[in-house]
């Protein structure tokens, strides 16, 4: 029998509380062993419940969820996976920031599609998650604050751009985004387009916050915008980036997600685009995820000439996407996050 997963739900509202417990017990392997109303309440339930995972909301009386997590991740290192609404979105990346996990949309009071969502979302997270992804984790959040000054480039050239660098990531991918887009140099000479699994309403805080932090421009894609070297766009949650040729310029197209779509956005929908735009001058680079969104676009860059690289199982948080890339033979390379700007780096300017 495979080993329980002790989950404690951390959430000022009785709602949320009840509903996460439900959705968790549906799982045969997850044992929810309480519920805790504050910071302080989860305190005294996690030392004496000891759980593997903790759901925990941001918003709560008394001590909030950042107080919560800072004494957590020095008391009792433990995944954490936030809950958190729309309205929210800024503080999530913080305390991903402060080494949680991940996060889930917070439930609703609407019996709907979305909540079914969430479920699934939620339930996939607890199976996958474990105390190895939070050591990777902290190890990633440490080489983000140890990372050099960016390269310097040649200014590109005043043309339209003749490469793609296109991104995919999930769990753990925020963090490692930070990493890589902090180190590209303002001037870099392809435009970079990324799909991260995100729910809507948190990509647009997303796109604000790495674009303080990174020399490029970062934002989130609107439909039909021109893609532009020195600029990252990151897909709009509850959407898909594709892309359209129109004469020598490439344009994007923002598609609605389906409701029987399996992963939002798709991280193969937006390389077999690239790849079908681009060709061998398509670089795409899959990091730490669970699932195997990415496999068949990573695949088809690689018939086309393009160049791979994956994350490595030292580094992943959840080294599922990586490693059905790898098992399907469409990575070239296979890196320690720390090590992947470089790389794409020096493939770029080979190529230019």
């Amino acid at each position: 029998m495979p080993e329980r997963i002790k989950v404690l739900v951390v959430d000022d509202s009785a709602f949320s509380r009840q509903t996460i417990k439900n959705m968790l017990l549906k799982a045969p392997v997850v044992d929810v062993v309480g519920v805790a109303v504050d910071g302080i309440d989860a305190i005294r339930k996690t030392l004496r419940y000891r759980p593997d995972i903790i759901t925990l909301d941001v918003e709560m009386p008394k001590m909030d969820g950042f107080s919560f997590l800072r004494w957590l991740m020095r008391e009792r290192p433990t995944p954490v996976i936030m809950v958190s609404s729309h309205s929210d979105s800024k503080t999530v990346f913080k305390a991903l920031e402060l080494g949680a996990v991940d996060f889930i949309a917070k439930p609703t009071k609407r019996a709907s599609f979305e909540l079914q969502k969430i479920e699934n979302d939620l339930l996939s997270k607890v199976r996958n998650i474990d105390a190895s992804s939070l050591h990777r984790l902290s190890r990633n959040l440490r080489s983000v604050s140890a990372m050099r000054e960016a390269e310097r480039l040649p200014a590109p050239p005043g043309k339209h751009p003749d490469g793609i660098v296109a991104i995919g990531a999930s769990t753990g991918g925020p963090q490692a985004l930070q990493l890589i887009l902090t180190a590209i140099p303002g001037n870099f000479p392809v435009p970079i387009v990324i799909s991260q699994h995100m729910p809507r309403g948190f990509t647009a805080s997303f796109s604000e916050r790495l674009n303080r932090l990174a020399e490029i421009r970062v934002k989130e894609a609107e439909d039909d915008e021109p893609i532009e070297p020195g600029e990252a766009l990151i897909c709009p949650g509850g959407h898909h980036l594709q892309f359209r040729k129109r004469g020598e310029r490439v344009f994007t197209r923002i598609r609605d997600a389906d409701e029987n779509d399996r992963y939002v956005p798709s991280i193969d929908l937006m390389m077999e685009s690239a790849a079908e735009i681009f060709n061998g001058m398509t670089l795409g680079i899959v990091l730490t995820g669970m699932g195997n969104d990415g496999a068949k676009g990573m695949l088809e860059i690689f018939r086309q000439g393009g160049y791979t690289i994956t994350e490595s199982e030292e580094t992943a948080v959840v080294f599922g996407m990586p490693h059905e890339v790898i098992k399907a033979g469409a990575a070239r390379k296979v890196l320690p996050l720390k090590a992947v700007p470089s790389e794409l780096i020096h493939v770029v300017m080979r190529e230019q």
